[in-house]
């Protein structure tokens, strides 16, 4: 099945939202985890790699070998203490306790085998589509255009919707389709708050560099680099030195930050940041976070 917003459907959005824009009924306190409701479904779904930090190496669809009857990790409480990095830093925005009681109604996979292989395909599809809702619920609070911030809360009505269809039609549904659209809306989003932080960036430009267009910034010392309102989606940022940097309106969706230093690093009002990459880096109390994201336990003081 292809997913397409179609005319018929931007027409009712410009009718029913030409004056204001109304606030999402998804909230970020849905996309978060909540491992009680779930059924181990990260820990069976994914393939593992020891290298990665992870228990084990281990095929999707393989129970970890650290995971009990009741699905609850016999290690979680230890995670960093043993350096399992991978469990640490995964982040299913929810989707998993979505899957296990509203898609398959509490019943899990050991209960009904025949439906396991089914359920982690559909848990894979899930946590795309709430990491979507994640981003776009962000934008919406960021964007300023009312046209723009109309579609987004459209987009991510709809994107609600896709994920209270069922297992067979979240099997048939067309997510590439769907994520360019989606997409298209965090990227103006995110035009939009980086201009505006460069416009108010008041830092000589003589006393800082702009960063380059290149990817790979891996063990980059990046401390007299200008990032305020900096494009960093998806730039591997792996043990970078961000230490007391101003990343303000930085875009930061996708940015591998594994072991990055961002000890006094200002990431107040960078945009697209998630909790998972957060888990992997490097930061003390120094530190500023967004509202939306906690500071991990192993961070330093």
């Amino acid at each position: 099945m292809t997913y397409t917003h179609g005319d018929n459907g931007d027409k009712e959005l410009s009718e029913n939202h030409r004056d204001s824009a109304s606030f999402p009924s998804t909230s970020l306190p849905n996309l978060r985890i909540d491992c009680e409701k779930c059924f181990g479904l990260c820990c069976v779904a994914l393939y593992f790699s020891a290298s990665e930090g992870f228990p084990k190496d281990k095929d999707a669809g393989k129970p970890c070998i650290k995971l009990q009857s009741d699905f609850r990790c016999s290690v979680h409480k230890s995670l960093g203490n043993k350096g399992l990095k991978g469990c640490t830093a995964y982040d299913c925005f929810g989707a998993g306790q979505k899957v296990a009681q509203i898609t398959y109604g509490g019943h899990d996979w050991r209960q009904a085998p025949e439906s396991a292989k089914e359920m982690f395909e559909i848990f894979l599809i899930m946590r795309q589509l709430h990491e979507m809702l994640w981003y776009l619920t962000e934008a919406f609070t960021l964007q300023t255009d009312l046209h723009i911030k109309n579609e987004i809360s459209f987009m991510i009505s709809e994107t609600e919707r896709l994920t209270h269809l069922s297992a067979s039609s979240l099997i048939e549904l067309d997510l590439i389709a769907h994520r360019n659209k989606v997409n298209s809306l965090i990227s103006q989003t995110s035009e939009l708050v980086r201009t505006k932080a460069r416009r108010e960036d008041k830092t000589p430009s003589k006393h800082q560099k702009t960063i380059s267009k290149k990817l790979d910034f891996i063990g980059a010392d990046l401390r007299k680099t200008n990032l305020r309102g900096a494009d960093l989606r998806g730039k591997y940022l792996i043990a970078a030195n961000l230490r007391g940097v101003d990343l303000s309106g930085a875009d930061l969706i996708g940015a591998d930050l594994r072991d990055a230093d961002l000890r006094g690093a200002n990431l107040t009002n960078s945009i697209f940041l998630t909790q998972a990459q957060i888990n992997t880096a490097k930061g003390d109390f120094n530190t500023r976070l967004p509202m939306s994201l906690t500071r991990p336990t192993s961070w330093s003081k």
